[in-house]
């Protein structure tokens, strides 16, 4: 009775480990497509599901095939080894989305090598995720220790080769057809799947390995103007133009001003006339019929003055208090007050933001933008504006000059630039101390009227910890009274450094009695994303809305001379401001050429996310959702939310056509003075 019942077993064992072959990287690649899904997305079922079954079994009965043509040995070796990778890519995609609430992409791997300057915080992440993480790993531990029972077996026959192909190519092209049959909604599965390659929108539609297949295909195909598609009309609905809350001051004039443009004399339809490139082309068209900004009661209000422009690494609203941090609070409080404005998180984080906030334009997917304008014509670019008009322009950066190639990008945007390693000599700890920066770069140029000075700050880096981080544990007694735990109060802590460097920096100026002649500009790069909702959730002192509200941030636009502050609350992001910095300082520019807006002109607020969510005065859209949420009150047609996508799409498009194509230079504008 026993050797019959082991003989049964043992048959059942086979006859399992034989049915199982064939499912094996199906059922892996699915079984992690949605750890990944639940853990960056939450549980919540619908037709993504499907999409992601479908491409899942098709590329695993594809690695299913290539594995079994090479016998026993051979069989198991490669099932091990695409197990492994498929593994790490999911990983690396896990820990990834866990710092940058983002996902990777493949450009980013030529920078792995920097980004692992930061292994510390990495590690610290690991443990966050530990629990994906480790589900992840089950499937490779599982095959490594206990798969060679069913990964040994004799050479597949061409009949069988030939069936598992064929099924893996149905799979594919019944996925496909799911996919360009979901043609609803503003951003629609096949908008998606054909037309623009949004990487969190992508996984979130189809997984992560179909996301790596559009990235593959977008990074070495070079769409370029493909992505305008064959229904996209050349000429885009200009959104309408509405009037902005009013601002306290100045007072309204008697009679009605008519303000002019912010254009250049640029005759885009002669220029379209005459191209015979078809991309080029189209853009000309394109700029052709772009709404400008107008001139205001605002413009040249800055005029001749001094300007020190400051991306602060990690800033938000919750860095901003009257006691801890005393100078941030006063100049958010004075100056320029922006009740509405948001700083959205790119692709590539730190370089992403200070790309959208230094050139105007949105990041392209799947690059490093700032380090691919290196070689481009950035006209406006303010370094490059204000060196036209006479201004000594610096830059500085307290970490590595050379992180994401910022040695070659920045002196493009037409600074002078030091960093850690290359003439800025600042102690070299982690992170290093903005107040440091401030103490032996302020006297480089202070006094050598007019000055324009840049700054790319690191104190407020992750990771927040008393252990890992010297500016928090710099700090950590004057925050040890706090009611939160270790990470929020090591945020603050860190953030205390950048308060004190510009409490040097306003020391500086008054002795030299410039004080009232310098425009003070900080902006963040992006939300301290070293914390998770719940550390968030401590500092706002109620829960955190992970998908708008915790963009919501501080833009500092401050000036001693300014009598009284001057309160806007018109929706606005750090995209809008070079055009406004363009206005204030009655700079020539073109508004029609920036992805963003003047702040203080009449043009209707609008705010844009990486993954094409958008904010207006009007509602907001949730691309992940897909769903328009109209404000209170609030009467709009129902082409409302596909109108305002156009506008979207159009800023995406063309801020990557710009990029690719040099196109301020093919327009001439590098011989403009």
């Amino acid at each position: 009775m026993k050797a019959d019942t082991g003989r049964w077993l043992t048959a059942w064992f086979h006859d399992w480990a034989s049915w199982i072959k064939p499912v094996w990287f199906p059922a892996v690649i699915f079984f992690q497509e949605l750890v990944v899904y639940i853990w960056a997305f939450g549980f919540q079922t619908d037709r993504s599901f499907l999409y992601i079954w479908l491409f899942s079994v098709s590329l695993g009965f594809f690695c299913d095939l290539f594995c079994a043509l090479w016998g026993p040995t051979g069989c198991r070796l490669w099932s091990l080894l695409l197990t492994a990778v498929i593994t790490l890519w999911f990983c690396v995609q896990t820990v990834y989305f866990t710092i940058f609430r983002t996902f990777a992409v493949l450009y980013s791997v030529g920078g792995a090598g920097q980004v692992l300057q930061f292994w510390r915080d990495i590690l610290a992440v690991v443990r966050t995720a530990w629990l994906p993480l480790l589900l992840l790993l089950l499937p490779f531990l599982w095959l490594l220790f206990f798969g060679r029972p069913y990964t040994t077996q004799k050479r597949w026959n061409l009949r069988a080769a030939l069936l598992l192909f064929l099924t893996s190519i149905a799979f594919f092209f019944v996925g496909t057809a799911a996919v360009d049959s979901a043609t609803q909604g503003v951003l629609s599965p096949r908008y998606l799947y054909r037309e623009d390659f949004i990487p969190q929108l992508a996984v979130g539609r189809f997984g992560v390995m179909t996301t790596l297949r559009l990235d593959a295909r977008q990074l070495l195909l070079a769409r370029g103007i493909q992505a305008l598609g064959p229904d996209k009309p050349t000429e885009p609905t200009a959104a309408e133009v509405q009037e902005t809350t009013p601002l306290t001051t100045p007072e309204p004039t008697p009679a009605p001003v008519v303000y002019g443009k912010n254009v250049m004399d640029i005759d885009f339809d002669a220029l379209a006339e005459s191209e015979t490139n078809k991309t080029l082309k189209a853009m000309h068209q394109y700029f052709a019929q772009v709404e400008p900004t107008s001139q205001n009661a605002y413009t040249g209000y800055f005029a001749g003055k001094n300007l020190i422009w400051l991306t602060a690494e990690g800033f938000s609203r919750f860095a901003v208090d009257p006691e801890l941090t005393p100078t941030l609070y006063k100049l958010s409080h004075e100056g320029f007050v922006f009740k509405n404005f948001y700083n959205p998180l790119w692709w590539v984080s730190t370089l992403d933001g200070e790309y959208a906030a230094t050139t105007s334009l949105i990041p392209k997917p799947g690059v490093w933008s700032m380090a691919k304008s290196a070689n481009n014509a950035m006209f406006f670019a303010m370094g490059n504006q204000l060196r036209r008009q006479g201004y000594a322009t610096r830059a500085y950066h307290n970490h590595t000059y050379s992180y994401y190639h910022r040695d070659r990008s920045h002196p493009n945007l037409g600074y002078d630039y030091k960093g850690l390693g290359n003439g800025l000599q600042v102690a070299k700890v982690w992170p290093e101390s903005d107040l440091e920066m401030m103490e032996v770069t302020g006297p480089e140029y202070i006094g050598s009227e007019p000055f324009h000075t840049y700054y790319m700050t690191v104190s407020g880096h992750l990771n927040y910890t008393f252990m890992g981080n010297t500016m928090s544990s710099r700090h950590q007694e004057e925050v040890s009274h706090l009611p939160y735990s270790e990470g929020p109060r090591a945020y603050l802590a860190c953030q205390m450094e950048l308060d004190l460097a510009l409490e040097e920096l306003l020391r500086q100026l008054e002795e030299a009695g410039e004080l009232e002649n310098t425009v003070i500009c900080l902006s963040a790069d992006h939300y301290p994303y070293g914390l998770d909702q719940g550390q968030l959730s401590e500092l706002n002192g109620g829960e955190v809305d992970m998908r708008f509200d915790v963009y919501h941030s501080t833009l500092i636009l401050w000036c001693d001379g300014m009598e009284e502050p001057i309160v806007v609350d018109k929706p606005c992001a750090s995209l809008d401001i070079l055009p406004t910095l363009s206005n204030l300082f009655a700079l020539e520019y073109d508004s029609r050429l920036l992805m963003g807006r003047d702040i203080l002109s009449d043009a209707p607020g609008l705010v844009i996310f990486s993954d094409r969510s958008f904010l207006t005065d009007q509602g907001r859209y949730d691309a992940q959702s897909d769903t328009f949420t109209p404000d209170e009150g609030a009467e709009l047609s129902p082409t409302y939310p596909l109108e305002i996508m156009e506008e979207v799409n159009d800023r995406f498009q063309y801020s990557k056509l710009i990029l690719e194509q040099d196109y301020y230079r093919k327009i001439g504008l590098e011989h403009r003075k």
